[in-house]
């Protein structure tokens, strides 16, 4: 199928379009400088904002069939960690809850027996690159593809199942990614609200964030790999997660998997 080009796409490449035909007009190369430059900058703007769905889909909330069995989706970034993510298995268990873990392929690699754990318990592993770069959003369409296609293979050879999601690291991403994605298969998925929990040492704070307006439908982000601690230490999800699974049982919530959830990409059903 071929990769529907979202309309800022297309006009950015009109844009560099006419500014190339417009250099051979007298005097006209300052302001088709000025067009690809803030062309560039808006492109740049919407690669820097993670819940933009302007470089192409991008999964913000849960589809409405979903939301109106008044589903959520809790979602666990970077793991796993050998240190955090039993702990975490462990609260989810206690609730009777399942969650969506986007895990780091190369941290998968390093503990197979612990991301195999995650999908025997009933939860969903999905597709947070191979590496986890600072540099993703900067890479170039074979960097991409082989970035995300090496943890894809990875992930199915670990868990027997093939991730059909795929979150960018820190949510940054460039108009390169959407092709790579629509190639594989994987849907974007961002959020609907996060926690900060990376950087946020107060789980009251962290725990505001995650609650506040929470409905049916949402995305919650946490973290259980570049977990930040709290004052005594322990990881702030896990002072966090038991209070946000009361505070969603508290409002009739049901927590679901993205897989659960949300049809394959190209798949209307249940949409």
């Amino acid at each position: 199928m071929t990769w529907p080009m979202p309309p800022l796409i297309k006009a950015s490449v009109g844009v560099h379009g006419l500014a190339a035909a417009s250099l051979l007009l007298p005097g006209a190369w300052p302001w088709a400088v000025g067009a690809v430059a803030l062309n560039h900058a808006a492109l740049t703007a919407a690669g820097l904002w993670p819940r933009s769905t302007v470089l192409g889909p991008n999964l913000l909330r849960l589809p409405e069939a979903a939301a109106a069995r008044n589903e959520i989706a809790i979602t666990i970034d970077d793991g796993p960690d050998p240190r955090i993510t039993p702990a975490v298995l462990g609260v989810l268990a206690a609730h009777g809850v399942r969650a969506t873990f986007f895990c780091i392929a190369e941290r998968a690699r390093e503990n197979p027996a612990l991301t195999r754990r995650i999908v025997d318990a009933g939860h969903s592993v999905q597709n947070h690159s191979h590496h986890h770069r600072h540099h993703f959003s900067l890479m170039g369409p074979r960097g991409l593809a082989r970035e995300i296609g090496d943890a894809q293979s990875l992930l199915a050879d670990i868990t027997g199942v093939a991730p059909f999601c795929f979150r960018a690291p820190a949510g940054l991403r460039s108009p390169l990614l959407d092709p790579v994605l629509h190639r594989l298969g994987l849907h974007l998925v961002s959020w609907t609200r996060r926690g900060f929990d990376t950087r946020e040492r107060d789980p009251a704070r962290v725990l505001a964030r995650l609650t506040r307006g929470l409905a049916a439908g949402d995305i919650l982000l946490l973290h259980d790999g570049h977990a930040q601690r709290s004052a005594d230490g322990k990881p702030v999800a896990l002072h966090v997660l038991p209070r946000l699974l009361a505070a969603v049982k508290q409002q009739s919530l049901t927590p679901v998997t993205l897989a659960a959830a949300v049809p394959e990409r190209g798949d209307n059903r249940g949409a």
